[in-house]
């Protein structure tokens, strides 16, 4: 069956950062998009952040623009988002997806910026 398994994820200060696995099995990786979003404390799900399947077109939320890098590895099945500069407002927990909805996520992975 489908499955998303995302990792990576701790504690971090401000300014520090972080690189977010998500590791995929199941379906057919090298056809399709990933997409990664979080939740943070007492809010919903948003969006952050799409790879193409070929991991060469991708999308920013406004919010993360500029500070993080998303990428995937069709070879090793997997989508990493790399996290820069971060602020006490990504305090959340990320999850991979392959749609944005979040239908088939994974149980996602804690990432807590404070100082």
């Amino acid at each position: 069956q489908v499955q998303l398994v995302e990792s990576g994820g701790g504690l971090v200060q401000p300014g520090g950062s972080l690189r977010l696995s998500c590791a995929a099995s199941g379906f057919n990786f090298a056809k399709s998009w990933i997409y990664w979003l979080r939740q943070r404390p007492g809010k919903g799900l948003d969006w952050v952040s799409q790879v193409s399947v070929s991991g060469i077109t991708t999308d920013y939320a406004d919010s993360v623009k500029g500070r993080f890098i998303v990428s995937k590895d069709n070879a090793k099945n997997t989508s990493y988002l790399q996290m820069n500069d971060l602020k006490s407002e990504d305090t959340a927990v990320y999850f991979c997806s392959r749609d944005r909805a979040g239908r088939d996520r994974g149980q996602g992975t804690q990432v807590t910026v404070s100082s």
